[in-house]
């Protein structure tokens, strides 16, 4: 550990910050409470002394890396870590900003701390743009929802051989007449919505497209690489990169799974061995994108003509690699099915193993960029 290091302990609120301090002497020290306002932050660290001395922390939250970019402007090291991950003692039953803050600053200083990874300005971006397309899928969902139950309320039913959903159906919804007045206005409002639903959601998807196109080469590479496995085509890769990262950053794929929360919970002491269900931790969008993944392999291996198209310009030990993917996952979710594992069950645990593949073929496709420049060397 640095000497003459001083621990800041942050607990950041919408309009104000309660400040804590640890010495490295062992002195942990209540500052007060200041505005969230770069103003007031920069006195702080004005009195505090010497930015190169100063390590600051705080909790991951609805207020964002805004803290955390201006302290590194202000040559602060600061670290912004999982809330859930925190020390909380069992019989602590009182909760104040500003206990939280010299707990902050006690805990931080001890190295009892996880920090999380801090996107840039453009990578936050453009998880905020595949965030706006997810929520507007299920507010898509929603709009249908109401409208199927609408018409199920009043006994209407598609002709025999119309799918829900595609283009027939919504044409026959559409030439619906019902009376009275009130209820053909309600139907009306809930196509209108249906229909604004999926304009939105082609806008957001356009603008994903752009933005990719804009991104930098590496994270268009990897996200390249990504859509090598069958179930993530380029939306699906683009969540993954966004919501991770860079790869690398995590040693081992069972790293990785962990941190999508897809492994087994435990509750072990002595000789009794006990596991429960996934933990759930970690990253959900993340978990989400590979459940959905993971119910493409429920198929034999097979190399249609989307995914020839995907890894048109993969290099071959990605293909390698997602070729292999598709030979254990499928032979994996026999299996489980075999035992007589649920459907749901069996996914999870695919889902859990296709995050190593994804760990692999990410940490392929940034050892090949890195190696480039050496050998145009």
């Amino acid at each position: 550990m640095k000497k003459d290091i001083r621990f800041i302990g942050l607990d950041v609120h919408a309009e104000t910050i309660a400040v804590a301090v640890a010495e490295e002497s062992g002195e942990t020290r209540w500052l007060g409470v200041i505005p969230n306002r770069p103003q007031a932050v920069r006195r702080l660290i004005k009195k505090l002394g010497a930015a190169e001395s100063l390590w600051a922390c705080y909790e991951a939250g609805p207020c964002g890396y805004v803290l955390y970019w201006q302290l590194s402007e202000l040559g602060v090291h600061c670290e912004v870590v999982a809330p859930t991950l925190v020390p909380v003692k069992s019989g602590d039953r009182i909760k104040t900003d500003r206990r939280d803050a010299l707990k902050l600053a006690r805990s931080y200083r001890s190295g009892d701390l996880t920090p999380v990874w801090v996107p840039d300005a453009e990578q936050e971006a453009l998880r905020d743009l595949v965030r706006a397309r997810e929520a507007a899928k299920k507010d898509q969902l929603r709009a249908r929802h109401r409208l199927q139950k609408l018409l199920l309320r009043r006994g209407l039913r598609p002709p025999e051989g119309i799918k829900a959903w595609t283009v027939r159906y919504v044409t026959w919804v559409k030439t619906l007449q019902l009376e009275p007045a009130a209820l053909a206005a309600t139907l009306l409002d809930y196509i209108t919505e249906v229909d604004h639903a999926h304009e939105r959601i082609e806008r957001l998807e356009r603008a994903i497209d752009q933005a990719i196109q804009a991104a930098p080469a590496e994270v268009r590479a990897v996200i390249d690489g990504l859509q090598s496995l069958r179930g993530v085509a380029r939306i699906s890769a683009a969540t993954i990169v966004v919501e991770l990262g860079q790869l690398s950053r995590f040693r081992r794929a069972k790293q990785l799974m962990g941190y999508t929360g897809v492994v087994s919970s435990e509750h072990s002491s002595g000789e009794r061995i006990r596991r429960g269900a996934i933990t759930k931790t970690g990253n959900a969008h993340l978990r989400r994108i590979l459940v959905e993944a993971a119910w493409a392999y429920r198929h034999r291996p097979y190399l249609g003509g989307a995914l020839r198209r995907r890894q048109k310009n993969a290099s071959e030990r990605v293909k390698e690699i997602s070729w292999k993917a598709q030979h254990r996952l499928h032979y994996r979710y026999a299996r489980l099915m075999g035992r007589g594992k649920t459907k749901q069950q069996a996914m999870t645990a695919v889902a859990r193993e296709l995050a190593g593949f994804v760990w692999a073929i990410g940490v392929e496709v940034e050892r090949q960029l890195a190696s480039r420049p050496a050998r145009a060397a």
